[in-house]
Parts: structure tokens; sequence; C-alpha cells
């Protein structure tokens, strides 16, 4: 088949690839432009662009597809389908009916449930334990059209939004090939949402991120694994003397109370508004993620004090 693929990040490699291997035509690239990144703020490609210009495919980059040009353009592609992988750009209506066959979107959550912008990390920050990875046909409504492949995947307690982002990308890859060969059968079957049961990921906020040690332990570890790797559940410290930001990457739940905050043990348990948690990684601004083994050898011990709550 002729295929425009429409993605920018990281997720959407392995379907891209698949694609190709496959033996589809990839006739062309979309996404989203360079931007600036980095300590010296030098435009940088996205990713998916990266991979297409490995592949030899062409890249197209436009700031929006609004245009008559822009639409002309994507019509001329005489593409048979166009698969969309966190593209993010809306695609007017006559985009999405261009290609012969539409366009099918690679969605990280059960619809209807956690349409929009954040589905991995909302499904984690809600304590959801189920969730999956689906194909779609686009329509003009924010992730409303009907469904025709779904893997459900489970929601561990120790899985983070990172963890759940690699799951679905890889699977998002097989079951997305499977779904094309379904549709050169001409077999491929649309199932329509329900209308209950809507809910909305909206964007993260960085003000979501400050940790507030007053909630139960059993809200704070699921905040706490839906922001990491980012942008990461943040407290400050006090290491020597001084106030440090500090990312919780990873916790469990933990035996232990206190006044909320309050760290119990030099393995980092900490008292939360019910019950604990014991933090298993964190972050320092310009670190790697470390063990809170390590973290602890370098901080000193700091059994019985605060951790600050913005």
């Amino acid at each position: 088949m002729r295929i425009i693929f429409m993605g920018t990040p990281e997720f959407g490699i392995p379907t891209f690839e698949q694609l190709l291997s496959d033996g589809h035509e990839i006739v062309a690239c979309y996404t989203q432009p360079p931007r600036p990144a980095g300590r010296g703020k030098q435009d940088r490609k996205s990713p998916v662009h990266l991979a297409a210009l490995s592949a030899d495919v062409p890249v197209f980059f436009p700031e929006s597809l609004k245009s008559e040009h822009e639409q002309v353009r994507f019509a001329d592609h005489n593409a048979d389908l166009a698969i969309v992988v966190a593209y993010g750009l809306l695609l007017p209506k006559l985009v999405l009916d261009a290609p012969k066959y539409g366009c099918l979107n690679l969605h990280g959550s059960a619809l209807p449930r956690w349409r929009g912008a954040a589905p991995i990390q909302r499904a984690i920050m809600a304590g959801d334990t189920q969730t999956a990875i689906q194909v779609m046909a686009m329509e003009t409504g924010l992730d409303t059209g009907a469904v025709c492949a779904s893997t459900p995947i489970a929601i561990t307690p120790d899985m983070t939004s990172g963890d759940l982002h690699d799951k679905m990308m890889h699977l998002g890859a097989v079951m997305m090939g499977k779904t094309l060969s379904t549709l050169e059968q001409g077999n491929l079957r649309f199932t329509p949402q329900s209308e209950e049961g809507v809910t909305y990921a909206k964007k993260i906020e960085k003000s979501e991120a400050a940790i507030n040690w007053t909630l139960p332990a059993s809200q704070l570890l699921p905040l706490i694994h839906g922001l990491s790797p980012f942008p990461g559940a943040w407290c400050n410290f006090p290491i020597k003397g001084n106030q440090v930001r500090v990312k919780i990457l990873r916790a469990q739940l933990a035996k232990g109370s206190g006044t909320a905050g309050q760290i119990l043990s030099q393995d980092l348990v900490v008292a939360c508004g019910k019950n604990a948690i014991k933090i298993i990684e964190v972050q320092r601004a310009g670190k790697a993620p470390m063990s809170v083994s390590d973290f602890a050898r370098g901080a000193g011990d700091m059994t019985g004090q605060q951790l600050e709550s913005p």
C-alpha cells in the first residue's frame, strides 16, 4: 500500500519500521518542525524525522495543515492510507478524506476512556488497572472514531508511564501491521465507540508534579508513577543544609506512619497523609536517574527530617 506516515516522537518509530518491514511504500513522512533543544538551543529534528531520513523517505514538516497549499500537496501523494502515531497536529477534514482508505490512528488507551493528549499518564495517575493500545479511524472529533483493533494491557502497581509507553509502542507496531494486512484482505471491521464512559486526558501541567505529602500513599503512588519519567513528580529534600529539588521516579507502598512528609528511615520510607511509601529511584537536576541507595549515600542520613510540600 502507498502510505503517508505522520508522527513525531520516539513512540512512532516502531510502527514506521513495521510498515517498511511489511513491504508497504511510505511515500511521505509528516512530522513536527525542528525545534530548539539542548543547551545550545539548536534546532533539533524529531525522532521520526531522523528515522525517515535514514530510510530515504521524503519528510514534510508544515506548521499547520489548514492552508489550501498544504492540503493539495497532501492529496498529491495519492496515498492509499495515512497512519498517524503521536503526530501533534489536528488534521482538517480535507486531509482526513484525501487517502483512499482515510487515516488510521494508534491511540494509547481503551477508548472512549482517556481521549486526548496524555492517555498513558492519565490512566496511571487515575489508578486504572487496565488499559489498551488501539487503532481507530480518524474523524474531525477528538479521538471519537470507530475502533478496528485493540490489545488490552494490564497496569501493575510498579508500572510507570515510561514503562507503559514502551510496552504500547512495540505492541502497537505489531498490531498496526496486522491491521493493515486485514484491511488489504477486505476483512477489517470497525466498532463505534460507546457513548458512555467518556473521559479526557488533558495535557499534563507542570503544577501537577509538585508532591503533596498530605495525600494518602494509595493516591500518591500512582501520581508518582504516572508522571515518571516526565515531567517527574518532585519535592525538596534537605541535603547537607540545603533544600534540593529531586524527582521521585519509582516508589512502592510501605508500612509506617508519622507527620506527612517525614522521612521514617535511612532507606527513604516517607510518611504520607495515610500510610507511607518507600522511594526506589530518584533523579536530581542535571543527573541521571539513580537508585535510592546511591542517592542516600551521597545525601547522608535524613531520617526524621521533613520533605517540603509546595
